[in-house]
């Protein structure tokens, strides 16, 4: 029994010193997992950026119908999610934000970049420093003060031109608009003189023993030239002096818009002179981009 008791007795004891621990140790400081807001602005708010470097040519964009156009270095439709991406800065969040009072210290009188929004708040900047040596997390000052953001932001920014530049064959209007192709002029489709048209919501296609069906079609519509980026794009100046087998892309409003084939094996590249951009395609997607399914027999 008195043993017991003893035991009884320590437990008390033990239980006691726990409470008393819990109760007593220091709290843990909320504020030091406070995130600070880098900025209340809205993408809604801008129609205009330009991105500028130090020993690189500036990058511009301009918001033209609701989708994004470049116009530095030079003129081209933007892929819109790169430009998302780079207005993603005013979301950002951060847990550290200093006083804009000593800018050698972040970096930030020798910036990594500038960015500039512009519209209806008028010219916003955002300034990208250094790193962080410990973090790896890059100092930005914006306004009056300075935040520890992910590197991922100016990363975003800091692309080639030439991969901000849309993938895509056709702007999203255009896609929208196809009434038709003229692939009449491509070696494959020279003896039928291949034309497939949408008439009042259904394909047709000019060559008499083509079975084409309506799922089909739209598929290889959607799939081929709605749904499929190419893998790379550059610049393209079309050679004036060389001829090469070529198609057309009908829209609604009567505009047809050119390609050349430049080349189709062992990737397929298409070029757009209006916009001076060459497309590279996988092989097995540019064979598909240029044989609707009609199912001649």
């Amino acid at each position: 029994m008195k043993n017991r008791w003893i035991l009884n007795v320590v437990m008390l004891l033990v239980i006691g010193g726990l409470v008393a621990f819990l109760y007593l140790r220091p709290q843990t400081n909320t504020d030091t997992l406070k995130e600070y807001a880098v900025s209340d602005l809205k993408l809604a708010d801008f129609n205009a950026i330009k991105i500028e470097f130090p020993a690189l040519k500036a990058v511009s964009f301009e918001k033209v119908d609701g989708f994004w156009q470049m116009t530095l270095p030079y003129m081209a439709r933007a892929d819109q999610m790169s430009v998302q991406r780079i207005l993603s800065i005013i979301a950002a969040t951060s847990q550290d934000k200093f006083a804009a009072s000593d800018l050698e210290k972040y970096g930030l009188n020798n910036p990594e970049l500038k960015l500039q929004l512009t519209g209806s708040k008028g010219t916003q900047e955002f300034v990208f420093g250094t790193h962080n040596p410990v973090t790896e997390l890059q100092y930005v000052a914006y306004k009056d003060a300075v935040y520890l953001v992910q590197a991922g932001y100016a990363e975003a920014a800091s692309v080639q031109s030439i991969e901000l530049v849309d993938k895509l064959p056709l702007s999203p209007f255009e896609a929208k608009q196809i009434s038709g192709f003229d692939f009449s002029r491509l070696e494959q489709w020279e003896e039928i003189r291949l034309n497939v048209d949408i008439v009042d919501g259904n394909w047709k296609v000019n060559a008499p023993k083509a079975k084409a069906t309506q799922n089909e079609m739209n598929e290889w519509l959607d799939f081929s030239w709605k749904q499929s980026p190419a893998k790379s794009v550059e610049l393209y100046t079309p050679d004036r002096k060389t001829i090469y087998p070529s198609f057309e892309v009908k829209l609604k409003n009567g505009k047809k818009i050119h390609f050349d084939k430049i080349q189709e094996s062992p990737e397929l590249l298409l070029g757009r002179p209006d916009e001076g951009i060459l497309y590279h395609f996988s092989n097995d997607v540019g064979f598909t981009m240029l044989n609707p399914p009609i199912n001649l027999k």
